[in-house]
């Protein structure tokens, strides 16, 4: 059974990030006066009282609208609400109750889920009650809750009220066996698009404007390859180029999503091949030691002639040369070609960073590698190896236990890495090597 879900929804701008943050306990949601920043659905677990669930903060919603972003905020909304076990409309004091509050709180109705009305910016605690508060009721969501997203007042008790409309919790809980996948890329690469392909619904809001996406997105998927979250990001800019600061979020959000997924999905477009920004992008991944898989998406606006994919392979593996390990798949996000293909390929390359290779076979690769390439030397020292060991996995992480670290040259830990996965293949993640010399702890 999953996690209970809350949607927090409102029109724009009464504070429903803020909230969001509030209950949360950390700064995930972009926080800005401009009306709009949250356009995309923003998850985040919490737990309240022993109940764990799912919060969701959403894009304000304008009832009527012809600006194509609000709409596209308004659709996100309304999705949350579908699949909310309890909705919380937030609302601001200073405003009072506006016509598209009433509106709001009519869909919200028709919807026949559990909402609980928030009254925002109530940052005053003790003395008399603003009398405004009591317009509120006029809503017909029943008794207003008065809370402060600033100052936290009232938060506790919105939170018991979620809590006691939540269904009974499911004695069973199962193993989380769900690969964490974050989609990366410069912007307008594709991103949004393949999320809502692979979803099956329009998840993540699309558009030709570069940056729509500002905030890291979390969409859940189960299928006949396994258990999935896909985390769409805000497309990495040069940094020359980051002007304001919520594009500054997005790209701190970006780094985020990397740092908690288990495998990325790095986009490029087909068109420019590897730009200095895709390089970049690809660096945070293998700095992270995430098991990446480079997607050619928009294969299909290229022009094609006998060993096209081929040579577009070797020339994206050259320029992108510090992981060279990585698979390359072509595929496109408007047709669907070979996009079933990348379940195979997260599965195999989560696989591949999750592997352990006993000491004993590794020691025995050492062997060879040593007899067939003599260490190096360093005015007649020359570098001893004793023994390797695997002392961590995603990515694998090898001690190599040597007599002088400065002796083992960086060429030299590279032809290891490569026989090691001459042997064992570890596909599509980066591999860590620690030299460890006589004289360190524990040797």
């Amino acid at each position: 059974m999953p996690k209970p879900l809350v949607a927090i929804v409102g029109r724009p701008n009464v504070g429903k990030s803020h909230l969001f943050n509030r209950l949360v306990g950390q700064r995930l949601s972009i926080v800005e006066d401009t009306p709009g920043v949250t356009r995309d659905r923003l998850y985040a677990s919490c737990d309240w009282n022993g109940r764990d669930f799912d919060l969701v903060d959403t894009g304000g919603i304008e009832p009527t609208t012809d600006d194509e972003i609000l709409l596209f905020m308004r659709e996100q909304a309304e999705i949350a609400i579908a699949t909310a076990d309890v909705i919380v409309l937030v609302t601001d004091i200073h405003a009072g109750v506006t016509a598209a509050d009433q509106d709001v709180a009519q869909m919200l109705l028709r919807s026949r889920k559990p909402v609980l009305l928030a009254v925002n910016k109530m940052d005053h605690v003790g003395g008399a009650v603003n009398p405004d508060f009591y317009e509120f009721y006029s809503l017909g969501l029943g008794d207003p809750i008065p809370v402060s997203a600033v100052h936290g007042h009232g938060t506790g008790d919105l939170l018991d009220a979620c809590v006691a409309l939540f269904p009974p919790p499911d004695a069973e809980d199962e193993e989380d066996d769900t690969i964490k996948v974050a989609i990366i890329g410069k912007p307008n690469v594709g991103k949004s698009s393949l999320v809502n392909l692979v979803l099956g619904e329009k998840r993540v809001i699309v558009s030709d404007v570069a940056g729509t996406t500002r905030d890291a997105v979390d969409s859940s998927l189960e299928n006949e390859h396994g258990k999935y979250v896909f985390i769409d990001t805000a497309g990495l800019r040069k940094k020359s180029r980051v002007y304001d600061r919520i594009e500054k979020f997005s790209v701190l959000r970006a780094k985020m999503a990397i740092a908690r997924a288990d495998v990325c999905l790095i986009l490029i477009d087909a068109r420019e091949g590897v730009t200095e920004q895709d390089t970049k992008v690809a660096g945070m991944a293998h700095e992270a030691g995430k098991a990446s898989i480079v997607l050619v998406n928009k294969w299909d606006l290229v022009e094609k002639e006998t060993g096209t994919m081929e040579k577009m392979r070797k020339r994206i593996l050259g320029d992108l040369s510090f992981m060279s390990y990585v698979p390359v798949l072509f595929i496109s996000a408007l047709t669907g070609q070979r996009v079933e293909r990348i379940f195979e390929l997260i599965n195999f390359v989560y696989d591949q960073s999750c592997m352990r290779i006993s000491t004993g076979s590794l020691n025995s690769i050492l062997a060879d590698a040593t007899m067939r390439v003599q260490p190096p030397t360093d005015k007649g020292k020359r570098l001893k190896i004793y023994y390797m060991t695997q002392t961590g996995v995603r990515p694998p992480h090898f001690v190599v236990f040597a007599n002088s670290r400065e002796l083992f040259h960086f060429s030299y830990q590279r032809y290891l890495e490569n026989q090691i996965r001459g042997v064992f293949g570890l596909e599509g993640t980066p591999i860590r090597m620690t030299i460890r010399q006589k004289g360190d702890q524990g040797i």
